[in-house]
């Protein structure tokens, strides 16, 4: 019996020490033991990458190399586009989580239906009469984010949507500093089209679902609303056009400001107060935000590196268009500061696109700069 015993502790023990080994298992292949390369391609070490970023493109690469025996890797062998590794990974990963408050499943017990798109507005309380006309023009296929800068979020309960709706508070933020920090793109990889809106827009003529219609219709990955077409401070691209019929891709500026006419502003550009995302789209852009630069300025004239051809797939709504207020809020408080980002998020680009093609053995004598400001 005591033979029995042992027997069985000896095969429990070994069960327990299995288990734990086959958890730590992915760490040693990638450290101590060389495995073929074939079970680690390419997209699957980007993959690696994206979802733990504090690792370097190097430390893979290096990685990599070990697998492979010591033989070294080109650059030019893992630098795929965003868009591209996307679509590689589409069959090998498809992400379950999303954004859903736990009320919807307490008083409505439904785990199955989950909305195909999401909408963010970032929000204070004294906005409250337009958000609720804002959110009233999105069906129930979206889910409704509102990231709160004044502090201010049990107040909204008085509409009967803030309950079915999430709530993210931290005080005297911008939009593009929740975005980073909460959109994660495998946390919102299950919605097809993501909105990131400002708090000011008159949306009278807008309606999301006939909006997206549009949108797939023409194939945009990046979008926008028009704008009214006397907004003042505004560019000619992002102006309403009723002569276009749909939709507008192109335009032209006031003159010198195009030099090619299928770059910013006249084309591939649209702004950064009612951006419309594509899901492979935003995770190209969700990696170009950064970390300590808040307002995002910049930003709208760089967007078009995310997808290709970016003169085609990015394309101004005029047929549902909106009206931006105006409505002074933070805005005052940090022009300044919305300007020094600005530079500094275009040396940033610049130095990167320098870099990246250098790594390819392409020397380059200049560097690109977006137009100064209006």
């Amino acid at each position: 019996m005591s033979n029995i015993m042992k027997l069985i502790a000896t095969t429990f023990i070994g069960t327990i020490f299995g288990f734990f080994l086959g958890v730590l298992f992915p760490t040693f292949s990638l450290t101590q033991i060389n495995l073929s390369t074939s079970l680690f391609p390419s997209s699957h070490l980007t993959y690696v990458e994206d979802k733990y970023s504090g690792l370097s493109t190097q430390a893979l690469l290096n990685a990599w190399s070990t697998l492979k025996g010591g033989r070294g890797v080109p650059p030019q062998a893992i630098t795929f586009g965003y868009q591209q590794i996307h679509e590689e990974l589409k069959d090998y990963h498809q992400e379950l989580l999303y954004l859903r408050p736990i009320s919807t499943f307490e008083e409505h017990g439904d785990f199955t239906r989950t909305p195909r798109y999401l909408v963010t507005f970032t929000v204070g309380y004294d906005q409250k009469a337009n958000i609720d006309k804002c959110v009233k023009k999105f069906s129930e296929n979206f889910t409704i984010v509102l990231f709160h800068y004044d502090g201010r979020t049990s107040e909204w309960d008085e509409f009967e949507w803030s309950k079915r709706a999430i709530h993210v508070s931290a005080r005297k933020q911008t939009k593009w500093w929740y975005a980073k920090r909460f959109l994660h793109p495998d946390i919102v990889s299950v919605y097809d089209y993501i909105f990131i809106w400002d708090e000011d827009l008159g949306v009278d003529h807008f309606n999301a679902e006939k909006y997206l219609e549009l949108v797939k219709k023409h194939g945009l990955e990046i979008s926008q609303p028009g704008l009214r077409p006397d907004e003042g401070l505004t560019w000619q691209m992002t102006k309403r056009r009723a002569d276009s019929g749909e939709v507008h891709k192109v335009t032209e500026e006031r003159p010198g400001w195009c030099p090619n006419p299928v770059l910013p502003p006249c084309a591939a550009f649209i702004e950064i107060m009612a951006p419309v995302f594509s899901r492979n789209a935003w995770r190209c852009v969700w990696h170009m935000i950064q970390n300590d630069l808040v307002h995002g300025w910049g930003l709208d004239f760089a967007l078009r590196k995310c997808v290709e051809p970016a003169h085609e797939k990015i394309g101004v709504i005029d047929s549902q268009w909106i009206v931006h207020q105006t409505i002074p809020s933070l805005a005052n408080q940090v022009r300044e500061r919305c300007r020094r980002e600005w530079e500094m998020f275009q040396d940033r680009m610049a130095n990167a696109e320098q870099a990246y093609f250098e790594s390819l053995g392409f020397i380059i004598n200049n560097t690109e700069r977006y137009p100064t400001l209006m």
